[in-house]
């Protein structure tokens, strides 16, 4: 509860110095402003010109940024979104952008050359050392999506040959340059990947022990083309810092920290909660940086979809019209029976897509997933059913049929949206397609269907209508 209100506190502060900030900068009062900036952190900085970019523009914005230490500077540019450092980069000169591109991080700097505009990068490129330059061109030729575009050759790499003595005075001489110093990599000779070995076995080994004998041979890494949905899946597997990369022969090729594949697990969720919604969006922009066509673009497949499939269900209850003449009470029932159909149906599939997506759940475990869900359908449906059943008879006032009809309705309709919410994404999968893709969209529409024959059909029977 303190440490609640101590960040509330924290928060309505920073708030507070945000606005003081605007409000020098709109005053002109530079130096007040930037000695105000200063009294946060890069990372603070970073959301802090942000907000600047936001509301007084890219002018302001290159003045403070400017203004700001050369190292800071440097840190926080690393910190933006890469829209806002296209914005700072098309207003400061190519001295300052070289400046900012050498002293970044290498995968930062892989990240920003990928995003400025081909120009500015072969500009930077001919300022580069050869050797880097090379990299860099390396680096850059690996397809986005998968594991070389987010891996860093910034690590501490160690000869088996070494003695103890010798490998910590080595990490002592590298540790500034390297993303990670916890976990070094053992290499035999060239480059070949041969085992890993912690700082921590390292200290508390005797100096004249070699590394060969510390090392673990038995290690879990990534090849450099796999994709990085799968590479985020095994640091959440193994709760790793840094995963090796290597190529086809085996060879260490960089590696890849948590933080880098944060910034993955963070795009692989909202594009999962965008598909689950009905929204196919392969765009990076923010929702107010996109433009109206790009929202319909995205947002119309899934509608036009939904749409005709409520034309199908539409088709279906004209069908039923003898039967909804002659007890017209039933329609009022119906957007129920859809509704708590489509309603279990999402509950079921985000449960089993979350499962599969954290490895609690396989595709071998289909039918112990179906006997589940046909159990917990079972249990809510009669419970449901038993609800409504006394709410159409003793509130409604209706005859005690059309409770029975509503009652049993309830209980098909739950049991099959059940079985479809949790088999459907499993079926997705086993074809290759993004499970996330079936979720509310499909889900909604089949129920809605479906719950419309049932009732329908159990109407006619109950109630002794023929079609």
């Amino acid at each position: 509860m303190t440490e609640s209100m101590d960040m509330d506190a924290k928060n309505q502060q920073f708030d507070e110095d945000l606005e003081r900030i605007i409000q020098l900068l709109e005053e002109k009062s530079y130096f007040k402003a930037r000695d105000e900036i200063l009294k946060y952190n890069e990372v603070d900085i970073g959301e802090i010109l942000e907000e600047v970019l936001e509301k007084l523009g890219v002018e302001k914005t290159i003045i403070i940024f400017r203004m700001l230490p050369k190292d800071v500077s440097v840190d926080v540019f690393s910190y933006l979104p890469s829209d806002d450092q296209l914005e700072i980069v098309s207003g400061i000169t190519d001295r300052e952008i070289s400046y900012i591109i050498q002293e970044l991080d290498f995968d930062d700097k892989i990240d920003v050359l990928e995003e400025l505009p081909a120009n500015i990068v072969d500009k930077i490129l001919e300022k580069t050392p050869k050797e880097e330059r090379k990299l860099i061109n390396t680096f850059l030729n690996y397809p986005e999506t998968c594991a070389g575009s987010l891996m860093t050759p910034d690590y501490i790499s160690l000869q088996e040959t070494m003695t103890v003595k010798e490998a910590l005075a080595y990490i002592k001489k590298e540790a500034m340059d390297s993303e990670t110093v916890y976990t070094c990599y053992v290499k035999k000779g060239g480059r070949k990947l041969e085992g890993i070995v912690s700082l921590r076995s390292l200290v508390v080994a005797d100096d004249d022990r070699k590394v060969s004998e510390l090392m673990n041979t038995d290690y879990v890494y990534v090849n450099v083309y796999d994709d990085q949905e799968e590479v985020s899946e095994m640091f959440k597997k193994y709760g790793f810092l840094a995963i090796p990369v290597v190529d086809k022969e085996h060879r260490l090729v960089g590696i890849i920290t948590v933080d880098d594949i944060l910034d993955v697990i963070e795009e692989e969720t909202t594009e999962d909660i965008e598909r689950m919604a009905g929204v196919m969006d392969d765009s990076d922009k923010e929702y107010l940086d996109m433009g109206v066509f790009r929202h319909v673009k995205n947002r119309l497949p899934w509608l036009v979809f939904m749409t005709i499939a409520l034309m199908i269900t539409g088709s279906i209850i004209a069908k039923f019209e003898a039967v909804l003449s002659q007890v017209i009470i039933l329609v009022s029932y119906l957007p129920l029976l859809m509704g708590t159909g489509g309603n279990t149906g999402t509950q079921a599939a985000t449960l089993v897509i979350r499962g599969m997506s954290v490895d609690e759940i396989d595709l071998k475990d289909a039918l112990k997933v179906a006997w589940k869900e046909l159990r917990i359908s079972v249990i809510l449906g009669l419970v449901l059913s038993v609800f409504n059943f006394a709410k159409v008879v003793f509130i409604d006032g209706q005859p005690p049929l059309i409770g029975l009809t509503v009652a049993a309705s309830m209980v098909v309709v739950i049991m099959f949206a059940k079985l479809l919410g949790g088999l459907l994404p499993m079926a997705a999968k086993r074809l290759g397609i993004d499970p996330a893709l079936m979720a509310t969209p499909m889900i909604s529409s089949v129920t809605d269907m479906v719950s419309a024959v049932t009732y329908l059909l159990i109407a006619s029977i109950v109630l002794g209508i023929s079609i």
